[in-house]
């Protein structure tokens, strides 16, 4: 089944090459069937990059399913241009009268400040407490995990000693519907400079840990009743990001390591092993699935705590 999409969206075509179905509003309004609203709070940089990477996988479902895209009003961003932020995305103010089924909150490349020197943590911090009553289960990934984690729970970033980057393995350490079909060992992408402690982690009241690493320690969680979801890696990342990301910092004259378990080889002039796919579109799925459409009430008002 399809995701709905603003009619122009560049992503749509891009999307439609790759033979995922994508719908757009004006066909999706002579279907009499309720779609799954799912909000994205789009925190990264390279906005249409993670439009992409994440509708390829919400597209992946036998769902027809209605985007939003949302983006902070307090920060302007500098590598998006006004007009496309103006045409394609909300800001929380247009949207914080709305219901939504689910909500994503991307990462953000800020992992070295603070919580509360980002420029736009009050308003992150008013998008949180307005996904209780307003959305029926929000996955948060990466920094947007940590940055949640902290808000809710107080549990603290800490700085690593060196950056988290590469494709790891995964271990199984709670059976939920969110890992149904995974397999007891897996792979995900890491960047990030941040992590939380697993002690930290396990001190929170109807909290399921669901999935660690050895190498990246804690990766997925979630409340019990599967309000809030927590993936602090990027399983929606695409083949060639992490090679992207290690050019980019290699052209800055950045000290920055090969990604590790993604090369073949280890060779950076070979293409990268993609060990991960299978499972992202897993974890996508049985979270779109299990998580909100099997929870999030017909009369979508009807949300609440």
């Amino acid at each position: 089944m399809p995701i709905k999409v603003p009619d122009n969206l560049p992503a749509k075509e891009i999307l439609q090459n790759e033979h995922i179905f994508v719908m757009d509003e004006s066909r999706a309004y002579h279907q009499d069937i309720r779609p799954l609203k799912i909000v994205i709070l789009n925190l990264m940089p390279k906005k249409q990059e993670t439009e992409v990477q994440l509708l390829r996988l919400i597209g992946n479902t036998p769902l027809q399913i209605e985007i939003t895209l949302m983006r902070t009003e307090s920060h302007v961003s500098k590598n998006v241009s006004a007009e496309y932020l103006t045409a394609y995305y909300d800001t929380f103010n247009n949207v914080r009268g709305e219901h939504f089924d689910g909500m994503i909150i991307t990462g953000a490349p800020v992992e070295d400040m603070p919580f509360e020197q980002v420029n736009y943590w009050d308003e992150l911090s008013r998008v949180f407490e307005w996904t209780k009553d307003n959305v029926t289960s929000t996955l948060h990934i990466c920094w947007g995990a940590q940055a949640a984690l902290y808000y809710r729970y107080g549990v603290e970033k800490r700085p690593l000693p060196r950056k988290m980057f590469g494709v790891f393995t995964h271990n199984i350490t709670r059976h939920v519907s969110l890992t149904r079909g995974f397999d007891d060992t897996f792979c995900a992408p890491h960047s990030r400079h941040t992590g939380v402690d697993l002690a930290d982690i396990a001190k929170i009241d109807n909290f399921d840990i669901i999935a660690t690493s050895d190498i990246a320690g804690f990766y997925i969680g979630a409340t019990k009743d599967g309000r809030e979801v927590y993936v602090t890696g990027h399983s929606e990342y695409d083949p060639l990001t992490l090679k992207a990301e290690f050019e980019r910092d290699v052209r800055k004259g950045l000290r920055i390591e090969m990604p590790e378990n993604y090369f073949y080889g280890g060779d950076p002039a070979k293409p990268p092993m993609v060990t991960w796919r299978a499972h992202s579109n897993l974890l996508f799925s049985n979270w779109l699935n299990y998580y909100v459409y099997q929870e999030t009430p017909y009369d979508i008002t009807q949300i609440h705590r």
